[in-house]
């Protein structure tokens, strides 16, 4: 069974899911689920709780388990995602040839679009190679407020100026 907690946070309203005791998806207000069963279980507590640690600041790294459903290539995507340094990006050009699949850049865009645990694999740092924010689940102006927010903690929380 798949249960939901709905978090209340700076950025609004979370959904995290959980099934089977994995975290399964996070999305954002504009995606809330009806119908769903809103059982606040210790795994999404937990979530919830490192949520809000790295929100205000004080967490970098998630420790919960993950099950997102995809192909072998979208889960190196993913798995790659997740090694991109807090308060860092990386090129989606960058991701493929980490992943030792240098011209498929393009293919990796269309696994981050896939990716349904937004923030917990963080596909908010991964920018175009200009260096210029596309794409993002969960829209452009949310993807900066994530940026902006690891920029700052990553400075000390010191506001940059670039």
């Amino acid at each position: 069974m798949v249960h939901t907690a709905y978090i209340q946070t700076t950025l609004g309203l979370i959904g995290i899911s959980e099934s089977e005791g994995f975290i399964t998806e996070l999305f954002f207000e504009k995606d809330l689920q009806k119908g769903t069963d809103t059982q606040l279980t210790p795994l999404l507590a937990k979530a919830e709780k490192q949520l809000a640690e790295y929100l205000s600041g004080s967490r970098r790294d998630f420790e919960l388990p993950l099950d997102v459903a995809g192909t072998a290539f979208q889960k190196t995507v993913w798995e790659a995602l997740r090694k991109i340094p807090y308060g860092q990006t990386r090129s989606y050009k960058q991701i493929a040839e980490w992943i030792g699949k240098p011209s498929a850049a393009r293919a990796v865009g269309m696994a981050n679009n896939k990716n349904s645990i937004l923030i917990l694999i963080p596909c908010h740092r991964v920018v175009g190679a200009d260096g210029k924010l596309v794409g993002y689940a969960a829209g452009l102006d949310m993807k900066e407020k994530l940026l902006e927010l690891e920029r700052i903690q990553a400075n000390g929380g010191k506001e940059v100026i670039l």
